[in-house]
């Protein structure tokens, strides 16, 4: 069978982000209802200036699919596109590459539906007002994928380039639908914020308790990998902290990045759609979910797209 080439404009032609929005959510309790093998991040940092590093995570699997993916990234802080990488999809029975295909629209998207995930089961119904920090890819999928769980009026944003909020604004303003608001400072832009997305690449935390008011969620994504952090200590203690998984939490993500243990964990985000852990019990608790990113989010997007491409007749097939 020729392994099929797949490229960014046929993963976002191909990829249904309400479908796969399902697919995850079943993926997330499956994960952590059973681990029963967990998923690993190796990552390195890179020769050169400013702080590049290669990431692959895998293996990518989830009862009933026979396959499983592998991915490479590599990040190239301050880089016009600081993220750039490639996803193997192989059957897991012979062993054949089913799949090669740009990775970074199917992180982009994953990523922000888990955020949409947590949100669904940790925001209050009522969130009409969403601050990002950090005008990037992410910075906008997250609203994006936000909005179909919920109804979004107005983004405040903030990045560490003022001209880089000021195209979001321009952008992200008409292609969501939602006034967007530029600031200055962090403290400014969270202020009157209903739901907080960070989507940094800061190494210090820079949003603390003080800055944010009752009844907030928190979706924090930044904190990918060791050295890096957005939330404060004092602001994970007060509030209900979900992860995605919680060792890399504490080795590579919100955790780690303000110094704390896993004690400061109250639940996974599948152990929260299972039931299994209460999310939210009062209108004023404080919620955060943070995420590292885990490879079954991988093969549940590239699944999906290898069989759409291959219903469709898109992408290139090739002997390797």
């Amino acid at each position: 069978m020729p392994t099929l080439l797949l490229s960014a404009a046929d993963v976002r032609r191909l990829l249904d982000r309400e479908a796969l929005l399902r697919a995850l959510r079943d993926a997330f309790a499956q994960y952590s209802m059973r681990k029963a093998i967990p998923a690993l991040r190796a990552g390195s940092p890179l020769p050169g200036p400013g702080g590049r590093t290669v990431m692959i995570v895998f293996p990518g699997i989830i009862d009933g699919i026979p396959a499983f993916t592998v991915k490479v990234n590599t990040k190239i802080p301050g880089a016009t596109r600081s993220v750039v990488g490639s996803m193997n999809l192989t059957a897991i029975e012979s062993g054949e590459v089913l799949a090669i295909m740009d990775s970074i629209v199917v992180t982009a998207e994953r990523t922000a539906l888990a955020g949409a995930l947590a949100a669904d089961v940790l925001a209050r119904r009522d969130v009409p007002r969403v601050a990002v920090i950090g005008a990037g890819v992410q910075g906008e999928a997250q609203v994006r994928a936000l909005q179909q769980v919920r109804h979004v009026e107005r983004v405040d944003v903030v990045d560490a380039l003022p001209e880089r909020a000021e195209a979001y604004a321009a952008r992200v303003g008409p292609a969501l639908g939602v006034e967007v608001v530029v600031h200055r400072d962090v403290a400014a832009a969270v202020r009157d914020a209903d739901v907080i997305i960070t989507a940094t690449w800061s190494k210090e935390p820079f949003l603390s308790r003080s800055m944010v008011r009752d009844g907030v969620h928190i979706t924090a994504v930044g904190a990918d990998e060791p050295a890096k952090g957005e939330v404060h200590a004092d602001l994970i203690a007060t509030s209900l902290f979900v992860c995605d998984d919680r060792d890399l939490a504490v080795r590579g993500g919100a955790i780690g990045g303000a110094g704390l243990g896993p004690e400061a964990i109250h639940a996974e985000l599948g152990e929260v759609i299972a039931g299994v852990k209460r999310g939210r019990t009062r209108p004023d608790q404080i919620t955060i979910f943070g995420s590292v990113g885990l490879a079954f989010q991988d093969l549940a997007a590239a699944w999906q797209v290898y069989n759409r491409a291959k219903e469709l007749g898109v992408g290139t097939p090739f002997e390797l």
